[in-house]
């Protein structure tokens, strides 16, 4: 407004806008209505890569004029800057503010000293000429499209950045593990599409392994590592998904059998408590054990190979603490801890039908999509599933979105959710609010040590950067009674 008094015919507007899904629409609209309302020229651009660790910049650029799109450039390239150019007509546009009489601005200043100026939405959308952007921005699939550029530029950025050589991911063959690998797979192939090979390497030049590759499946052959490690609990199925998708992709490959790794530890405990350890009495210490077993191998590999070790917890595990510390979390970067699960497996299945615009699909996923999530920690005989374990991921992201992102007590979240979730009793519902909020605060612990993770919304949990919460608390007693108490005076 400032800008526009003194009459100023072209605004320049130097970004540093944090990712987040579904946000470029809304940068979209400032950038159009500002050059409307003013009737100026107006010129956005916004960094562009992970910058930092933890934020995603996507380097959108915009040029508008009087409320008209003139160029929009695309977003998540993986070269070091990205031009976007258009003719912009000064005299056009001071036509438009005589015509207006924009140019002499009827500002109010309020008792605060901040401008207020009048200001309507049009009653129709401004013309928009949207010059060189890709299908993906505006079709069907967009958060889909978004997750996977956006977090194959940060792997991307993260390994350039850290002067890694490599990824290694512990591939259990299931949704997660599998996600993390596609998405390493995906970064090398989309900076190939758009640098080429050569100038890939170029942007890779520290890493010696890849001096003579000459393709995409060639840098990811020498630069992803996917470990499947079985123990007497693993079942073929993850085993042959681990290999499928690893194939598919076309990373390297391992069987780690850690067994008798895992039988050691049992024995020393045994032998030191003067008694067997039983899944009656000791469930959560021997699953544990079979976690964290797998951890010490998988970071010699990321040693030898100087890579970089990738956790693979997603953020609804994150919320209740479905994880083992120094397991499963084990890792220098954990690339979807900011996505839930419920999406993730939405963008599994999109992978194996459809895939990111020039790239397709990975039939493969076939095989991590048709299990049900599960830990395989228990003897296979117990049917063990993450839902079972927990409640249904849709249930628990609802649940997370209400109690966390919009700061509802217990009560408030059932009463917002059981419209949406008539299909569950009462009771159950009230059951999973309340084990939500008791994992939620003796979990805190957990989330203070994850690896860094990705923000891809403005709803993580990361307590580091946003999502603060005591380590010792309360537990929601107060309220807890208060949910248990509305329920029992409630008819079903």
């Amino acid at each position: 407004a400032k800008l526009a008094e003194q009459g100023v015919d072209v605004i320049f507007n130097p970004s540093a806008s944090h990712f987040a899904f579904g946000k470029q629409e809304v940068r979209e609209r400032f950038v159009l209505e500002g050059s409307r309302a003013f009737g100026v020229s107006y010129v956005y651009a916004n960094l562009l890569g992970n910058e930092a660790g933890r934020i995603i910049y996507d380097g959108e650029t915009m040029i508008a004029s009087c409320g008209k799109m003139l160029a929009l450039g695309e977003r998540f390239r993986f070269e070091d800057f990205r031009i976007t150019s258009a003719v912009l007509d000064i005299d056009a546009s001071r036509m438009t503010r005589a015509r207006t009489g924009s140019f002499k601005l009827d500002l109010e200043i309020d008792e605060d000293e901040f401008i207020k100026v009048p200001f309507n939405f049009p009653e129709t959308q401004p013309e928009s000429n949207t010059i060189n952007e890709p299908v993906w921005e505006r079709g069907a699939a967009g958060k889909e499209e978004e997750f996977t550029r956006a977090v194959a530029l940060a792997l991307f950025d993260y390994l350039r950045k850290s002067h890694s050589q490599g990824w290694v991911v512990s591939l259990s063959g299931g949704a997660d593990s599998a996600a993390c690998s596609v998405l390493c797979a995906l970064a090398l192939r989309l900076a190939a599409a758009q640098l080429g090979v050569d100038r890939l390497r170029e942007k890779l030049a520290h890493i010696p392994a890849i001096a003579d590759v000459d393709s995409a499946e060639a840098y990811t052959a020498k630069m992803l590592s996917c470990v499947y490690q079985s123990t007497r609990n693993s079942g073929d199925v993850t085993r042959n998904a681990a290999s499928e998708v690893a194939s598919a992709i076309g990373a390297e490959f391992m069987l780690f059998d850690v067994d008798e790794v895992v039988q050691d530890y049992i024995g020393i405990l045994e032998q030191a408590l003067d008694r067997k350890l039983t899944w009656e009495n000791d469930d959560i210490a021997l699953q544990n054990i079979q976690a964290r077993a797998r951890a010490p191998s998988v970071w010699m590999l990321a040693n030898i190979r100087g890579a970089l070790l990738l956790s693979t917890s997603n953020r609804s595990e994150a919320a209740v603490g479905y994880a083992t510390m120094d397991g499963d979390t084990s890792g220098g970067l954990s690339p979807i801890a900011g996505i839930d699960k419920a999406f993730l497996r939405q963008w599994l299945r999109w992978m194996e039908t459809t895939g990111p615009e020039g790239q397709g699909p990975i039939p493969a996923l076939a095989a991590v999509n048709q299990q049900q999530p599960t830990a395989e920690l228990r003897p296979q005989s117990a049917g063990q599933t993450d839902e079972d374990d927990l409640m249904p991921y849709p249930v628990l992201d609802a649940i997370e979105g209400c109690a966390i992102r919009d700061k509802q007590t217990p009560v408030e979240v059932f009463r917002t959710l059981r419209p949406a979730l008539g299909q569950y009793s009462q009771q159950q519902l009230a059951d999973w609010v309340e084990r939500f909020f008791r994992l939620w605060c003796r979990n805190q612990w957990k989330r203070e040590r994850y690896a860094p993770s990705f923000h891809v919304d403005d709803k993580n949990l990361d307590p580091k950067t946003w999502c603060r919460c005591p380590i010792l608390s309360g537990g929601f007693d107060r309220e807890l009674s208060e949910l248990r108490e509305y329920v029992a005076n409630r008819p079903d």
